[in-house]
């Protein structure tokens, strides 16, 4: 049986979401867009059983009720608030990692699917990041996807990520990852948009 492993870096895919509904709903989009985690998962799992779950992310305090809704949806939390970390969130980043690297020990010989919800590849060169990591997994027979906003994913890592494994662009679902929320007290008035319903049929594997 297939078995799914999904690393979410929640700041990299939320910032680039909102970037994707500026471009495509205007710019009093971007404040009000955000992310449908349960449709997300599911784009992530694409219908196969989830082994392990883990999102990372830095959020202010008063927020944290909004990922209390991905735990209910079986996904383990690590949060940074705002102001731990400085610059790109390294501290962030290395908490999924370490993540990946245990679960790639824990079940060495017994490999699974990795799932990436990022488009940061940075460090490859170095050996160090997201990229780099992915590619120590796949060298150990885990089977590797990426899912990604594609004007924000590295190209060093969508490539290999093609030629590897599975790239899938979030752009492709935009309207069934997202929904906008009604615009705050003061704001020009618009409508929101709720969330469509998910069609996985041309999601890669």
């Amino acid at each position: 049986m297939e078995r799914v492993f999904i690393y979410w870096d929640n700041s990299n895919i939320f910032i680039s979401a909102q970037d994707a509904a500026a471009e495509r709903e205007g710019w009093d989009a971007r404040p009000r867009v955000r992310i449908h985690f349960s449709s997300l998962l599911q784009l992530a799992s694409a219908g196969r059983p989830i082994e392990r779950a883990v999102a990372v992310g830095s959020v202010p305090p008063e927020l944290r009720h909004v990922w209390n809704r991905l735990e209910n949806e079986g996904v383990e939390v690590n949060l940074v608030e705002r102001g731990a970390v400085h610059g790109r969130e390294v501290g962030v980043d290395q908490i999924l990692q370490t993540h990946m690297l245990r679960d790639a020990l824990d079940h060495n010989g017994d490999p699974g699917i990795a799932v990436m919800l990022t488009g940061d590849g940075a460090g490859f060169m170095d050996g160090v990041g997201f990229h780099a990591d992915l590619t120590r997994m796949h060298s150990k027979g885990w089977r590797i996807e990426v899912l990604s906003w594609n004007h924000s994913c590295n190209g060093r890592m969508r490539t290999w990520a093609e030629e590897n494994g599975v790239f899938v662009p979030l752009d492709d679902y935009y309207d069934s990852i997202t929904f906008l929320e009604p615009p705050s007290a003061g704001s020009p008035v618009a409508p929101p948009r709720w969330v469509q319903p998910l069609d996985l049929t041309s999601r890669g594997r």
